[in-house]
């Protein structure tokens, strides 16, 4: 299937998926033998179960998943247990659930056991790893720019990321069975070891699109599912996701510069004019700070990634506050594998599920198309190159994305989201039938931990089924730049994408 970023999405009927597609036709449900996870985390318990590697031949072979779960500490009242997954693709859930786990279980009255796990081919499950070493993942990227912003620089780094497909799926069984669809399986079979008749679930960001593909293949095994920061399933899995990505960043962004005026931040007043000559200037000539070059696409992707939390938005502001002097001429110029997998884990699944093009002309058209919608398009597009030589898993899922659940799900979403629109989220709750859709009008990727009157909800849900009124609209948090916001930090930190 070529892609194309104009094309019109087909009219979908709500509809089940067939049994056969979700269930892999009899695995056997794994043993969990739960142990203590070490003394740096107390009161965790970690474990691994085989699971099938292809659930077509679900008695064949198997692969790892590794498991870490904060027990519940009510245990008159316990729930049963609450699956987490932090995003990415590729974040680890098993380390997810050992960082936030306590949080999460006072949040939730100590009535679930909080499990995390890593989905297949990523952290502790049956890793993939595209490099021989941490030395060799670092000369992949010598020579090539986080993205290409010049004409010269784009079929070199298309040449580059293309030559990832062999690398990572030559000899290493995993790479052909890392689909979201296969998570998602997974995380059922794991349902079923830890004894709950149905799925509680609490996922960010890419988490969103496992939950929807959980949804979409179990639409009657659900007690209680939250999607938070959602991707629209229907872009994320045809490859259209750029349609979102080449302005999400740029609207949120532009709250970044109307709050930075409002509370005269360093990096104000007039803060656009000063992005803009920021940009003008670094896309000429790289600038040098301390003893730090910054380029255009470090520039760029430091504000990306300050959208993610309004909490290092002030870090941002201060940091082009310094590079926009500097440009002034104020400040001074000056074995084994065993490395984390997050790189290799994220093209994994996402080639895996989404067929992108094949050829660097097609990459050059979308990047002139991302970049009509903002400077920040290109960045969110050029990383799907990777997936130029990769075939995609035949046991993906790709639709139709519209379902009715035996109990609703909660969409939550942000108005100001950088990374995964809102419009993903209203989306996603057109296309999931009985669906409650809970905004916050503020800024940031995802909402709980962020947003008290989310956390709330999203707590009253998980604990009891209680849905938030239709149109419950969470008001923002004060302004970022102000000191008492500025210092406030978020409960969870998804993976990023």
């Amino acid at each position: 299937m070529r892609f194309t970023v104009l094309a019109a999405a087909a009219a979908l009927m709500i509809t089940g998926t067939p049994a056969v597609q979700a269930s892999g036709g009899g695995a056997q449900v794994p043993k969990i033998d739960w142990a203590a996870c070490g003394p740096e985390h107390p009161g965790f318990e970690c474990a691994s179960v085989k699971v099938p590697l292809d659930y077509d031949d679900p008695r064949g072979a198997t692969t790892t998943v590794a498991l870490a779960r904060k027990p519940a500490t009510d245990t008159a009242r316990r729930i049963g247990s609450l699956f987490l997954n932090p995003g990415g693709p590729g974040g680890s859930g098993v380390d997810f659930a050992l960082g936030a786990g306590n949080a999460l279980s006072a949040n939730l009255q100590g009535r679930f056991d909080i499990v995390g796990f890593d989905p297949r081919g990523i952290g502790k499950s049956d890793p993939l790893h595209c490099f021989k070493s941490e030395a060799d993942l670092g000369e992949f990227f010598e020579g090539i720019p986080g993205f290409p912003y010049q004409a010269a620089q784009e079929r070199p780094f298309f040449d580059r990321y293309r030559s990832l497909g062999p690398e990572c799926r030559d000899d290493q069984r995993i790479a052909r069975h890392m689909s979201t669809a296969d998570v998602a399986r997974d995380m059922d079979l794991l349902r079923r070891a830890v004894g709950d008749r149905k799925l509680s679930y609490l996922g960010f960001s890419y988490g969103s699109f496992l939950g929807a593909t959980y949804a979409n293949l179990f639409p009657g095994n659900i007690r209680a599912l939250v999607i938070d920061g959602v991707l629209d399933p229907e872009l994320w899995s045809s490859g259209r996701q750029i349609e979102s990505d080449r302005i999400a960043t740029k609207e949120e962004f532009r709250e970044f510069l109307r709050t930075c005026d409002e509370a005269a931040c360093v990096f104000g007043p007039q803060s656009e004019k000063r992005w803009d000559a920021l940009l003008k200037s670094v896309r000429a000539k790289p600038i040098e700070l301390g003893d730090q070059t910054f380029t255009y696409d470090a520039v760029i992707n430091a504000a990306i990634g300050a959208m993610y939390s309004p909490s290092d938005w002030p870090d941002a502001a201060a940091l082009f506050d310094q590079l926009s002097d500097a440009v002034a001429g104020s400040l001074s110029a000056a074995a084994e594998p065993d490395y984390a997998n997050g790189f290799d884990a994220y093209n994994g699944n996402v080639c895996a599920d989404i067929e992108y093009p094949r050829d660097f002309n097609s990459y050059k058209a979308i990047s002139r198309y991302a970049a009509a919608g903002s400077e920040f398009g290109p960045a969110w597009w050029w990383g799907n190159a990777a997936c130029a030589n990769w075939p995609v898993n035949p046991d993906r899922f790709t639709g139709p994305w519209r379902t009715r659940t035996n109990a609703p799900v909660l969409v939550v979403g942000n108005y100001f989201d950088g990374v995964t629109d809102f419009r993903g989220a209203q989306a996603a709750n057109r296309q999931l039938a009985g669906s409650r859709l809970l905004a916050y009008a503020g800024w940031g990727h995802t909402a709980y931990g962020v947003s008290k009157c989310a956390t709330d909800h999203t707590n009253a849900y998980l604990l009891n089924g209680t849905l938030p009124p239709v149109g419950t609209v969470c008001p923002a948090n004060p302004n970022p730049f102000l000191p008492s916001a500025a210092s406030a930090e978020p409960l969870i930190k998804p993976a990023r994408r």
